[in-house]
């Protein structure tokens, strides 16, 4: 009966012993687990604001393009003069490229490659309407502008 109690008292000892030396790899491995954790969720949070703010960015641009191709065919669509021809044929072309762009699928491999297309073909339809491509000044003027 003693021994029993002093291989209880032992293997507790032991025990004692083993979660003193083990506390430290014990509470690195929860703290590493629970930063791993906060790091995960503060992660995802980041990606879907970065995520919001491109595709806010990447709409606005669509949508200006859009605006402006539309806005232009309405005013030439009436013409009959082969430059007026060309030049809507040349927006329809334009439009006919946006809605043909996956601008829906944010993991789309092709997104990049489609806005750089659309990108030049604006630059494209700008130089056939002789319209500068830079809107900055524009913008400038309308900044000052108060109702």
């Amino acid at each position: 009966m003693w021994n029993d109690k002093r291989e209880k008292t032992e293997r507790s000892g032991e025990d004692l012993f083993d979660s003193i030396i083990m506390a430290e790899e014990k509470f690195h491995g929860e703290g590493y687990k629970e930063g791993y954790e906060k790091g995960a969720h503060r992660g995802l949070q980041e990606g879907r604001r970065h995520g919001a703010v491109h595709g806010a960015r990447l709409s606005t641009e669509v949508s200006f393009y859009h605006g402006f191709a539309v806005t232009w065919k309405c005013l030439l669509q009436n013409n009959t003069d082969p430059k007026s021809r060309k030049r809507v044929k040349t927006l329809e072309a334009f439009l006919s490229l946006m809605e043909n762009a996956p601008l829906d699928d944010p993991q789309s491999e092709k997104l990049k490659d489609d806005m750089d297309k659309l990108r030049v073909k604006f630059r494209q339809v700008c130089s056939v309407l002789n319209v500068p491509t830079d809107f900055k000044d524009f913008f400038k003027s309308a900044e000052g502008t108060s109702f």
